[in-house]
């Protein structure tokens, strides 16, 4: 014999010694009478045994066939113990494995840690490896198979993933408090907005990508800056405006360090959380997406399947 005889086939076997027919076993074991049939066949064909005799009255094992479902019980038997064995393994893995989490920078430096801290309270054993990039670098992550669930600023989103709506943010555009847009009552164009020369992220941020799509033209950046904190600290020093989440400049705003400029620009965008796999998240990644849509206050429209029920505790 060149192969290893089908395990699901010798399982059908000893479910036609259990049940009396080709007929019961096929309903014991949850599968068509004509599947079960063709498996039978190959099954003799493999072993080359005739197992079954086969008439108008159904089919029942034969002498040989006897004697072969009872060394097959001791097959199924172990297989059975083996399945159950590494599910025991897998859900245990689960429970001790931590979620793998990869955020853009404006949402881990002021959001996730309030979403964690709430997840922590829902599930005290959770453990969670946060990664912070840019959002071109969250969605390489996902691709990597490196990170569960990412969240991003992006208003792209990968269409090779499921994407759902966790929150809303405005960018805004800000000065230092000399700067000849922080007259009162004046209000940058977009024609201005798209001439200036900038402090920016750097290419493949969210907060860039927005800026971007926003003008309408790649903006014109006087220096690239790879964190929301570096562009806040050139603006303050007085080197150019930049255009940031209003997460990350409201405290300079409100302590006069830095004037929000208005624009005419529409600059408001939808952060999502984002993932690969079966399309209903699952497990703590759907607790977090869940909850963080939760923490604005406000129902996102087209939610689907982070508002799901929990999934199952061992995932």
């Amino acid at each position: 014999m060149s192969t290893w005889p089908d395990v699901t086939a010798l399982e059908l076997l000893v479910a036609v010694a259990d049940h009396g027919s080709l007929a019961a076993a096929a309903r014991a074991v949850g599968t068509a009478q004509p599947n079960a049939s063709r498996s039978m066949a190959r099954l003799e064909r493999s072993l080359g045994v005739t197992l079954l005799h086969r008439s108008t009255r159904g089919s029942t094992l034969t002498p040989d066939g006897l004697v072969v479902t009872e060394w097959a019980r001791d097959v199924v038997d172990a297989a059975r113990r083996l399945a159950d064995g590494v599910s025991l393994l897998a859900r245990d893995a689960a429970r001790t494995a931590p979620l793998r989490v990869s955020a853009s920078q404006t949402v881990a430096e002021h959001l996730l840690p309030r979403w964690l801290a709430e997840l922590r309270r829902t599930h005290p054993d959770s453990r969670v490896q946060v990664t912070v990039h840019n959002s071109q670098d969250v969605v390489q992550d996902l691709r990597d198979g490196a990170t569960d669930v990412g969240f991003i600023e992006s208003p792209d989103p990968p269409q090779d993933m499921h994407h759902e709506v966790v929150a809303r943010d405005e960018l805004v555009l800000v000065t230092h408090p000399q700067h000849p847009w922080a007259q009162r009552g004046h209000t940058v164009t977009a024609a201005e907005l798209a001439a200036a020369a900038l402090i920016t992220r750097e290419a493949g941020s969210g907060t860039r990508t927005a800026l971007d799509l926003a003008l309408g033209q790649p903006a014109v950046s006087l220096f690239e800056m790879p964190s929301n904190a570096a562009v806040r600290v050139s603006v303050q020093s007085g080197a150019a405006p930049a255009v940031l989440s209003r997460l990350a400049v409201d405290e300079a705003v409100a302590a006069g360090i830095l004037i929000q400029v208005p624009t005419e620009l529409h600059l408001t965008r939808e952060l999502r959380a984002l993932w690969g796999g079966p399309r209903r998240t699952r497990g703590l990644a759907a607790e977090l997406i869940a909850l963080a849509q939760r923490a604005d206050g406000e129902a996102v429209p087209g939610r689907r399947a982070a508002s799901s029920p929990p999934a199952e505790p061992e995932v």
